[in-house]
């Protein structure tokens, strides 16, 4: 990098604007959607779709809901003429689904354009020349009056050629765009959109398309949304005109600019699924349409099904979709975090269905565009206990005491720190099963059972292995664990202490069981859970009991 003070580039030049009024408005509706997928995204990739790779991408877009498709650029290859023949032949296009395709201000590839479209019900004809300073001192060598002119004649041409097909019943519309927008000056960008619409004429009800692009992103978002105003501001047949955006993503800022253009009073967007295109890509038109439903505005996409529109996407242009790609990226809705697990599944908790949407770290519910909980709450060595609680009871029914999820909190991260890896949420129920279910020594439960002699007074007759012994002993209490507690410690075992208890059902109906949770203090100084699992939650309970004295013994804590 250069040292300061870096002179080997400039800042870009701000819009003289002071009356700007788009940073005191709010976005109200979704504007008109354009998927360029099937020409800006292709022509990115380092191997181009085939015909029928293009073909299920059309039907995903279609699927989506998109009213208006870019299906390429027919003139500048056979398989682009072939594949748009094929759309129309086949009769593949919805009657409500105009077709937009490409094309540069030439009259042959016109002519060229307008054979691929003969048939078609809607056409978007979208003509194109370049305008910044740049691109007329270095590749064109034209002053500006002959950059105008290469537009104007090629509005007109496409006028006088298109006839037959508008006479045949095709709906045609214009879509002009000055390529390099917004690094062309103001004034010329507003000069040539109007010579082309006074060559086209557009009505309030045939309105022409002018697409303003940042063919490459130079400056910040603000700076877009005044250069949108502006032309809003000074175009001279504003009814008549459907202002357009297409923003790329050099800066990082694709979607921002999106929206304060939106903000600036752009009515239309063209972008690609996940922001596939040119060098850092399109704007990421998922992205855009799934903020505005996260503020309550429906966006007239229908993404909920991410998983299954990333599959194809994923599958028909050999890209992947990033793991941290808003939205649809694998982990996008997990958390490793304790703190942000313990948020999650706390207001997680009283969130009601008919209530606005207010989980913490999780901007809209998951479920809205199809993806499962499961992937919410994932563990590793930053997890803590509130995450390693919701796995276990999300995916298994465990509802653990709130002390209890503290220990295997500890468990599962100093297993995750041994492992150096995340851990699955079956590794999650294998490392509780060992610590809790599954200790069987010193203790070992051989059979168990109660009576009542009155409603104050239970009797416990029970056979436990200890040590490779069967001790059989009775006992009496308040309840089964009291009868059986001290009927263990009459046999000779250590006194203990039951600290707490808590008990819920895993499941419904005949196959439904009881999960029983118990908290010991023993004599040796061992303060901590067991937990027991059984169809009788008094078994459960006394499994609870021997596993709480397993863990004490294996610690060499019993007294």
């Amino acid at each position: 990098m250069q040292p300061h003070p870096v002179t080997k580039y400039r800042p870009f030049p701000p819009v003289d604007l002071p009356d700007r009024k788009w940073p005191s408005r709010t976005l109200a509706q979704a504007p008109i959607w354009c998927s360029v997928d099937l020409r800006d995204g292709n022509q990115a990739l380092a191997v181009p779709m085939s015909v029928e790779e293009k073909l299920e991408m059309f039907q995903l877009l279609v699927g989506i809901g998109f009213k208006e498709i870019e299906v390429g650029f027919p003139s500048a290859s056979q398989i682009e003429f072939d594949f748009c023949r094929r759309l129309i032949e086949e009769h593949r296009i919805p009657s409500d689904v105009a077709i937009q395709v490409l094309c540069q201000c030439r009259e042959d590839l016109i002519t060229r354009s307008l054979e691929a479209v003969a048939g078609a019900k809607k056409v978007v004809f979208h003509l194109y020349n370049s305008t910044s300073p740049a691109q007329r001192k270095h590749v064109f060598g034209l002053d500006r009056p002959a950059i105008v002119k290469i537009a104007t004649s090629a509005v007109a041409f496409l006028q006088r050629h298109a006839r037959p097909l508008v006479d045949a019943g095709m709906e045609l519309r214009l879509e002009y765009s000055p390529e390099s927008f917004t690094s062309t000056e103001l004034e010329f960008a507003l000069e040539i959109c109007e010579a082309v619409s006074d060559v086209w004429v557009p009505t309030p009800e045939n309105k022409i398309i002018l697409n303003l692009p940042a063919t490459v992103e130079y400056a910040t978002p603000n700076v877009h949304a005044d250069q949108i105003e502006w032309m809003c501001r000074h175009l001279t047949r504003r009814d008549a005109t459907i202002v357009s955006l297409h923003t790329h993503n050099d800066r990082g800022t694709g979607v921002a600019a999106t929206e304060l253009g939106l903000l600036a009073g752009a009515d239309r967007v063209e972008g690609t699924l996940f922001g596939n295109g040119e060098r850092t890509g399109n704007l990421d038109i998922v992205t855009v349409a799934l903020n505005l439903y996260s503020h309550g505005i429906h966006p007239g996409l229908d993404f909920g099904d991410i998983n299954g529109i990333r599959e194809v996407y994923e599958r028909c242009t050999r890209l992947e979709v990033p793991p941290r790609h808003p939205y649809a990226g694998e982990l996008v809705f997990t958390a490793f975090s304790g703190s942000h697990q313990d948020a999650i599944k706390k207001s997680w908790a009283v969130q009601m269905p008919d209530q606005p949407w207010d989980v913490l770290y999780i901007p809209i519910d998951p479920q809205d565009i199809g993806r499962n909980y499961r992937a919410i709450i994932r563990i590793n060595s930053q997890s803590g206990k509130g995450g390693v609680a919701y796995v276990l009871e999300k995916e298994f029914g465990l509802q653990l005491p709130k002390e209890m999820q503290k220990e295997i909190g500890r468990l599962i991260n100093d297993l995750a720190d041994a492992r150096g890896a995340e851990i699955t949420p079956e590794e999650v129920l294998t490392a509780f099963r060992s610590e809790y279910l599954e200790r069987t020594t010193p203790f070992k439960l051989v059979s168990i059972q109660t009576e009542s002699a009155d409603p104050h007074r239970v009797y416990c007759h029970a056979k436990v292995l200890h040590d490779g012994t069967i001790k059989t002993f009775t006992g009496s209490g308040n309840g089964p664990i009291d009868a059986f507690v001290h009927g263990l410690v009459g046999s000779g075992v250590k006194p203990f202490e039951i600290l707490a208890y808590s008990e819920h059902s895993i499941g419904v109906g005949a196959a439904s069981k009881a999960a029983s949770y118990i908290r010991i203090k023993t004599s040796g100084g061992f303060v901590g859970f067991g937990a027991g699992i059984d169809t009788n939650i008094e078994v459960a309970s006394i499994h609870a009991i021997l596993g709480a004295l397993n863990r004490a013994a294996a610690r060499k804590l019993l007294g």
